[in-house]
């Protein structure tokens, strides 16, 4: 990429890359070294929004979920879709019953390994896949049993698009839990959904507000504010409180486009919104992009031979398979591919790692909100997975983001040559010491002995001074230019005439500015008199 490159233009030639045309739905998404989730913007440099060094790693992730992926017009589209809504059920994001959940894995199954076959498909065979973040043995019965009596005969492009009709049917279909507290201190996700906006705690929706009843939404430091006006003329304020002010602003980024995509007809409705009330203070914020109406309409006119999709098999592993496109990485030179399994490892790890990503699980709810730790991650494995009956909890994932083996191992036998610990715990640890080794320089280069957090908080702090007495001296100026009009010029319109007509400024006229003003000349030509002489 060219250190100029816009947003836009590395989504395009994704785009194209995968032959995707209904592409509004998607974007990219990254991860900053403070283990922050960031959206891509498309109108800004890629380079300005990263704030690691390249290589960068990142991901290719659905945005906004079609309100009826059943009705999109392409099957390239409807499978990544697909694959996204897999990887919500996968990460615990997608709740649902028991029943539902062994619905969907059949349909994943049927999808992904065609029919149940004996001689290919011995007992116990889906027991070897991981599709939730819980499994029990009843569940695992019960998918084998729909996948083999009720699913046979379908082709992968029909049992995907069952899938999405089943998961579209979802409360938290489309969720994108944000871990938040609320004023009790209790714990919280908050979502926004096609439909509207979400808070769920535990395993129940507590809230569920529809896009045209969000009158406003804002955000001041840690604290998200979301303003309701329901019937009767009822007015509602939401407060909650999220883990950093940087989360904080990325949850109300996520709200504002989600509600411009979702609740507006046109795109040229699309106004740029502050997160304050004051002018000069706060952050701004613009949607760019087209709103849910148009692409339903663009995609309508698409007319081209479907392209064809390159499905990945299903594998029995924990990893989440992915979309096979582009070149291999055997056309890469041997020395420049260890270098470049090992970057983009280092990025899967920090992904991997992320405290915003999937919510973990802790000892109760209420913990939910802290990050997890090292050693949460290993009592976690050692525990039991077992589906609740009727329900489970975003909060109740325990299982990272998601890194294909292959890249595992070829990551280890890259390290392995260069004389580094292979074992995936040394990994951990070596991973565990850049950053605070990163940040000590990032603090060494800072004045006065400041982190970088500091750092950023005093510069916003000076900006916001700047700009209010920025504003301030054109206020004074514009006055000025007015008071100037009102007496000095021969303008007599109407409102010039009422103004000068008032006793007030006919007092002020000629008890101050008269005065004044002479006062001024005087000093004037004393000056030009002083000029001329010397």
């Amino acid at each position: 990429l060219q250190r100029d490159a816009k947003g836009q233009y590395l989504f395009d030639l994704l785009c194209h890359h995968l032959n995707l045309l209904e592409k509004d739905y998607f974007g990219i998404r990254f991860v900053d070294p403070d283990k922050q989730r960031h959206w891509l913007e498309f109108t800004k440099s890629v380079v300005k929004q990263m704030r690691a060094q390249p290589p960068f790693t990142m991901c290719f992730r659905v945005k906004f979920y079609p309100t009826d992926p059943a009705a999109l017009k392409e099957e390239i589209t409807r499978y990544l879709v697909f694959l996204q809504i897999k990887r919500d059920l996968y990460h615990g994001r997608l709740l649902c019953k028991t029943s539902d959940a062994a619905l969907l894995a059949a349909y994943i199954l049927q999808a992904e390994i065609g029919d149940y076959d004996p001689g290919k498909h011995p007992e116990g065979y889906s027991s070897k896949f991981q599709f939730f973040p819980k499994h029990s043995e009843k569940l695992e019965r019960k998918i084998a049993e729909i996948h083999k009596s009720e699913l046979s005969g379908q082709t992968p492009a029909t049992s995907e698009l069952n899938f999405l009709r089943k998961a579209q049917t979802l409360e938290t279909y489309g969720v994108d839990p944000h871990p938040c507290k609320d004023v009790s201190g209790n714990a919280a996700f908050l979502a926004f959904t096609p439909f509207g906006f979400v808070v769920l705690q535990g395993n129940k929706r507590v809230h569920f507000i529809k896009w045209n009843e969000v009158t406003k939404m804002k955000f001041e430091g840690k604290t998200f504010y979301l303003y309701v006006s329901q019937k009767e003329e009822k007015k509602i304020v939401l407060t909650y409180f999220a883990p950093t002010p940087e989360a904080c602003k990325h949850l109300w980024k996520c709200g504002i486009e989600n509600q411009a995509f979702y609740k507006l007809e046109k795109s040229s409705q699309v106004r740029t919104v502050s997160s304050s009330n004051l002018f000069f203070k706060g952050s701004r914020f613009r949607y760019s992009g087209r709103v849910a109406k148009e692409v339903m309409e663009s995609s309508a006119k698409i007319k081209r031979e479907p392209p064809e999709i390159h499905r990945a098999g299903l594998v029995p592993s924990r990893s989440c398979p992915s979309i096979t496109h582009g070149p291999r990485l055997s056309s890469v030179p041997r020395t420049r591919r260890r270098a470049v399994h090992i970057s983009i490892m280092e990025g899967l790890e920090s992904l991997r790692d992320s405290a915003h990503s999937t919510p973990v699980r802790s000892t109760s709810h209420g913990d939910a909100f802290a990050g997890p730790g090292r050693s949460g991650r290993a009592e976690s494995s050692e525990r039991v997975a077992v589906i609740a009956d009727e329900s489970y909890s975003p909060a109740d994932s325990v299982l990272p983001t998601p890194v294909a083996e292959h890249s595992l191992e070829l990551m280890l036998l890259s390290r392995q040559a260069n004389g580094a610990p292979c074992s995936i715990e040394e990994e951990k640890e070596s991973e565990a010491g850049t950053p605070a080794e990163a940040e000590g320089e990032l603090r060494a280069l800072c004045p006065g002995g400041l982190g970088p957090a500091q750092a950023q908080q005093v510069n916003k702090f000076l900006l916001s001074v700047l700009r209010l007495l920025l504003v301030t001296v054109g206020l004074l100026f514009v006055l000025l230019l007015l008071l100037i009009v009102l007496t000095e010029s021969d303008l007599d319109t109407a409102f010039f005439r009422d103004i000068r007509q008032t006793p007030e400024f006919e007092q002020f006229h000629y008890q101050y500015f008269c005065p004044l003003r002479r006062w001024f000349a005087c000093k004037l030509r004393a000056v030009v008199n002083l000029l001329i002489d010397t």
